[in-house]
């Protein structure tokens, strides 16, 4: 391959990373298996976590949780 070649690929490729990176937008509101793997916890664990009051939203059958209730059930039950 020819250097002008490689350069066009190394700022194409350069580029499109520069674009993922800028549109990556981390989701707050989880589903209950993602928010026990964002916990560290197994599922059942994280069922656990809600029946010592986690607060999970359902609409329409459909459950999430905050990452910022997780974060603050965790704050709430440390000493």
């Amino acid at each position: 391959m020819e250097l002008e070649t490689v350069k066009i690929l190394q700022n194409m490729v350069s580029d499109t990373i520069q674009r993922a990176i800028n549109n990556y937008q981390p989701k707050e509101w989880l589903s209950l298996k993602e928010g026990a793997s964002y916990a560290g916890v197994s599922y059942n664990t994280f069922i656990k976590f809600r029946e010592m009051g986690l607060e999970v939203t359902e609409i329409d059958g459909i459950k999430r949780v905050s990452k910022s209730t997780i974060d603050s059930f965790f704050h709430q039950h440390s000493f």
